[in-house]
């Protein structure tokens, strides 16, 4: 069965790929706070500055992606959770599309990104 698509494969490669780096970018985030204020490792600071260079990259991706996003009028919206599935709408062109995500594999592809980066 072929799914009826609304928007452009480039145009949802570009929103998911935005959705799923905005998650990776916030895992950074809270593993660095994580790190600034506990004392983990016996020398925490090459971690920290590891994690910061991470992030610098992947935000300046982050920067670029939503760019393109205005440029060519895209969104990506939660519109439902549960304890299985996430719901994520996608605009474009006055046009949508819902795509169901099953939130271990959200988690994968945070981890892929996360992996990427590293």
């Amino acid at each position: 069965m072929n799914k009826l698509r609304y928007i452009t494969d480039e145009d949802f490669k570009i929103a998911s790929r935005y959705l799923f780096l905005d998650m990776a970018i916030e895992v950074i985030q809270k593993d660095l706070d994580t790190l600034r204020n506990n004392t983990i490792f016996k020398i925490n600071e090459p971690y920290i500055k590891l994690l910061e260079s991470v992030e610098r990259k992947a935000i300046e991706e982050r920067r670029e992606l939503k760019q393109q996003m205005h440029m060519k009028n895209l969104k990506v919206l939660q519109t439902d959770k549960n304890d299985m599935f996430t719901e994520y709408t996608f605009y474009a062109n006055r046009k949508e599309e819902k795509r169901n995500y099953f939130n271990p594999a959200i988690r994968k592809k945070v981890l892929l990104i996360l992996e990427e980066y590293f």
